[in-house]
């Protein structure tokens, strides 16, 4: 019973100092933010997963800079819902919503070619959309859900809007990862968890692959005045974790810790945007400031072999 009463108590007074401590902790917890005055008039965006979440956040702050940002989502629906509340935030916006299913190779590869002949210019390319913690599923071409759309799903389409962006260069490549790498590992062995399966480690492993994806295509582009950085967002109090009813309590209680949507964009903005970035390629960003890389994210044998294996799944020839 003593004990008991010994855990509520120290419970209560955690409650407590939270409370009291509220404004410091969502100072700390925000982050830094993106400073740059930076005009994006002229300029073309397209954004992944942009109807909500930090991608919703990130089309507002760009089409506010002058951009034109064409938002693509799976569900038009809710980016038509997403556009019409960023034209009510500013009704100067030119946003566009089309639909783009990272999950079916077809759809991808439908959205490219239209995108391809209706937009002639592409200046930032951001591959926002992502999966997080999914009961075990697979793609249309039988990818596991993670993997396939975090990774293979943004990997074909980079690959099938590349030209556009050399020809538009300057232009900008942001690929979202996550903290979450640091616990990843590329299973080669069984890439698509058929063996064994756990949501967190499948989702780690996505996250990994986006951070070497990353570091193999700032190779390849090197001399085209097109770079390529990934960020890590942050912990953001979003929709992402849906798919887990314990992540989503945890989030909830733990909310003045998070950061906000608005505040987990900052650092795809600063990406997207920074002048002093200009030049610098095949990085990996945390709150607008470089970020440590786990070990096995700056593997470049398995950049390559991985680069390989995506090209042999997805049926394609990138050199």
């Amino acid at each position: 019973m003593m004990f008991l009463l010994l855990i509520i108590a120290g419970l209560g007074v955690v409650t407590l100092l939270v409370i009291l401590f509220a404004p410091q902790i969502r100072k700390y917890a925000a982050g830094r933010v993106c400073k740059s005055t930076t005009r994006l008039d002229g300029k073309t965006v397209l954004i992944t997963g942009a109807n909500t979440g930090i991608g919703k956040e990130t089309a507002l702050d760009l089409a506010i800079r002058g951009a034109r940002v064409i938002m693509a989502c799976r569900d038009v629906e809710k980016g038509e819902e997403a556009a019409a509340s960023i034209r009510a935030s500013y009704p100067e916006a030119r946003v566009e919503v089309r639909e783009l299913d990272l999950a079916d190779t077809c759809s991808i590869r439908a959205f490219a070619q239209k995108f391809l002949r209706e937009v002639n210019q592409l200046h930032i390319l951001i591959n926002n959309a992502g999966v997080m913690m999914c009961p075990y599923t697979k793609t249309v071409d039988g990818f596991e859900m993670h993997i396939g759309v975090n990774h293979l799903g943004h990997f074909l389409l980079t690959s099938l809007l590349i030209g556009l962006l050399k020809r538009s260069a300057p232009a900008r490549i942001v690929v979202v990862s996550s903290l979450a790498h640091n616990f990843g590992w590329i299973r080669f062995h069984d890439l698509h968890s058929q063996g064994s399966y756990n949501s967190g480690l499948a989702y780690c492993q996505s996250k990994l692959a986006n951070v070497l994806f990353t570091r193999e295509l700032a190779s390849r582009l090197k001399g085209t005045n097109v770079t390529v950085n990934s960020v890590h967002p942050g912990t953001v109090n979003s929709d992402l974790t849906r798919h887990s009813t314990l992540m989503t309590i945890l989030f909830t209680v733990f909310s003045v810790f998070l950061k906000t949507p608005r505040e987990g964009a900052q650092t795809s903005i600063y990406c997207a945007i920074a002048e002093e970035l200009h030049s610098i390629s095949g990085k990996h960003f945390s709150d607008c400031t470089p970020a440590f890389v786990a070990p096995q994210g700056r593997s470049a044998e398995t950049a390559r072999r991985l680069w390989d294996v995506s090209c042999e799944l997805l049926g394609i020839e990138w050199d």
